[in-house]
């Protein structure tokens, strides 16, 4: 090894013992203190810092005070609805302090919320709240005609309380006393409780509800302020959706722990972003890859030179926009990381690689057994070897990444917490991988990892493909499809479009007779969310299918939307005409040339 090579390596060792170290002290009390859950610790918090913002958005801001004294409300309403531990109330609700404070509350009476994704309208919904079975549902008045599209759907009969209207829960709690929970009030809840569903498409299928117990609510707090160091002078940018773990917990639960503010964002705004960091002085923002791409396609404003910012974190930031986006933007130091909500793999980039999503040095890797192994593509599993165990992947090969499953009281970070559907739990988990009876957990991510022990991410496994920051589940969108009358049978499937992080939406579908275009668009758009919806169309004849009978993808995904490709019609969702625009050579070279905002 030469001497630069290994000063190179002491100071990336020296930057990743750094970081781990911290978030490891900030989490390690977890398991120690199994009573002192999240609803306890934020009032603590709000003890040491009162009338300072806690939470602060355009509509309202919620000082530390203000915010406990809310979820107490919310808590006395959970506990005059009899609602009995663990029984779960889903929440529909855009970005906005009120969010935070209604689960919040809720948790701290022993329910659990199911954290709807505010996109989603009809069959989709219904199948997310029947999965959890709900009690009761709060919903945004401005998200009310989206559940109503889902109650002819639902299985499950929950209590509707719409929040925003002159006869809403909001007014309802209004009433109730904010001071704290007795003791004979607040139920005895333990970090094995369950607090949360959050929702993810996983690897295949439907939307799953994955469960998300008090433990890993303080883990995502706790151990992201290590990660950023979040102190109590610092401002978070928060503009990613509170639905999902990155914008809901880490990003808000990691400066709530520390005293510090959370400005929220209702939705990501390439040309408000800066105005807003900058006005309202922040030091951290929370990234998705999608977002930072944006931002590095915008054009410059003076804002953008003029921040506080000293650190990013998030996942998805692509190698060859990472340098371009650091360097333009000024921003001091950038922390990539990679975690599932469900699963037991953490992987954290603290030295600033780009395009690597985390590491583990060798010292570490029996702490936290993560490994790749070789994956068969055609049968999506895992390649055993003449004994039925997995193989391991040589530097630089790529395969599936799993997680060592660990059922330790003092190591809870190791458990697999599951899905609400058992079924969807057991499809996770890969038996005799080692050894026998070992039970390791399935990401569902294809990685490869180089000599030094750094991850890169390579691609999804199975059904499920990530556009616009999103998990796109094919199934879900081919049963939009095939209910639509004249469709036989539908092929999805995302294909890359040059300068866009993930796949596009494309599926090749097979008619009947001839398709009403324009009508296919508004059903389409009625039923499925933005991000979901296919860009591109494609009518072919019978679908290829596998030797066990799944639609041939391969072929299809390398043909893409090229006309040149292919004799079948090919369309394209223009957003410009809001309509099915026939894709020829022009139109062809003029999406693959950016030409088109998609």
């Amino acid at each position: 090894m030469t001497g630069m090579n290994f000063f190179n390596r002491l100071r990336d060792d020296t930057l990743f013992a750094a970081g781990a170290w911290r978030a490891l002290r900030q989490s390690m009390p977890i398991a120690k203190n199994p009573t002192r859950v999240f609803p306890l610790l934020m009032a603590e918090v709000a003890e040491r810092h009162g009338d300072k913002p806690a939470l602060i958005s355009a509509a309202e801001t919620l000082s530390y005070r203000a915010l406990i004294a809310r979820a107490n409300r919310y808590a006395r309403w959970a506990l005059a609805q009899d609602l009995r531990k663990g029984e779960v109330v889903c929440l529909m609700m855009p970005n906005r302090p009120e969010f935070l404070a209604i689960w919040l509350g809720i948790i701290s009476a022993g329910g659990a919320v199911a954290l709807l994704n505010t996109n989603l309208a009809g069959p989709a919904l219904a199948h997310c709240i029947d999965l959890v079975e709900p009690s009761h549902v709060i919903v945004a008045d401005v998200l009310a005609s989206a559940l109503d599209s889902a109650k002819a759907h639902l299985t499950t009969s929950p209590r509707i309380w719409v929040h925003g209207t002159a006869d809403g829960i909001d007014r309802a709690i209004a009433a109730l006393p904010d001071a704290p929970l007795s003791a004979a009030e607040r139920p005895a809840l333990t970090i094995d409780d369950r607090a949360l569903f959050i929702y993810t498409s996983g690897t295949t299928g439907m939307p799953k509800a994955a469960n998300v117990n008090h433990y890993r609510v303080m883990l995502a707090a706790l151990g992201f302020a290590g990660v950023m160091g979040a102190r109590a002078s610092d401002r978070m940018y928060d503009c990613l959706p509170m639905y999902h773990t990155t914008g809901g917990l880490v990003a808000t639960g990691a400066l709530l722990v520390k005293g510090g503010s959370v400005v929220i964002r209702e939705k990501f705004s390439a040309s408000a972003f800066w105005d807003d960091v900058v006005r309202h002085e922040c030091t951290l923002f929370q990234y998705v890859g999608e977002l930072c791409r944006y931002l590095l396609n915008a054009s410059p404003t003076l804002d953008e030179a003029r921040h506080r910012l000293r650190l990013a974190c998030g996942n998805g930031l692509r190698p060859d926009i990472w340098p371009a986006f650091q360097k333009r933007f000024r921003i001091p130091r950038i922390i990539e990381f990679y975690a599932a909500t469900e699963g037991n793999v953490t992987l954290f980039n603290f030295e600033g690689r780009p395009g690597a999503i985390g590491r583990l040095p060798r010292l570490l890797e029996r702490r936290f057994p993560v490994r790749l192994v070789r994956f068969d593509v055609a049968c999506e599993m895992p390649v055993r070897d003449a004994r039925g165990f997995c193989i391991r992947c040589a530097p630089g090969e790529t395969g599936e990444a799993i997680g060592r499953i660990v059922n330790d009281p003092l190591v809870p970070s190791g458990r697999f917490e599951g899905y609400a559907d058992r079924d969807d739990s057991e499809r996770k988990i890969l038996r005799d991988v080692f050894a026998p009876g070992d039970a390791w957990f399935r990401t569902g991510d294809l990685m490869r990892q180089d000599a030094r022990g750094y991850f890169y991410f390579v691609d999804r496994v199975g059904d499920t493909f990530r556009w616009k920051g999103e998990n796109v589940s094919t199934p879900e969108v081919a049963a939009a499809l095939t209910a639509f009358a004249g469709i036989r049978d539908a092929n999805v499937y995302g294909v890359e479009v040059a300068g866009y992080e993930g796949r596009a939406g494309m599926a090749t579908i097979v008619a009947d007779g001839r398709l009403d275009l324009a009508a296919l668009r508004a059903h389409l758009h009625a039923r499925l969310p933005p991000y979901a919806r296919p860009l591109f169309l494609r009518l072919g004849g019978e679908l290829e299918l596998t030797m066990t009978f799944k639609p041939k993808k391969l072929d299809l995904v390398a043909q893409g939307f090229d006309p040149a490709r292919t004799d079948d019609p090919l369309y394209f969702d223009d957003p410009r005409a809001g309509v099915y625009l026939p894709i020829d050579a022009a139109l062809f070279a003029e999406i693959i040339a950016g030409r088109i905002k998609l």
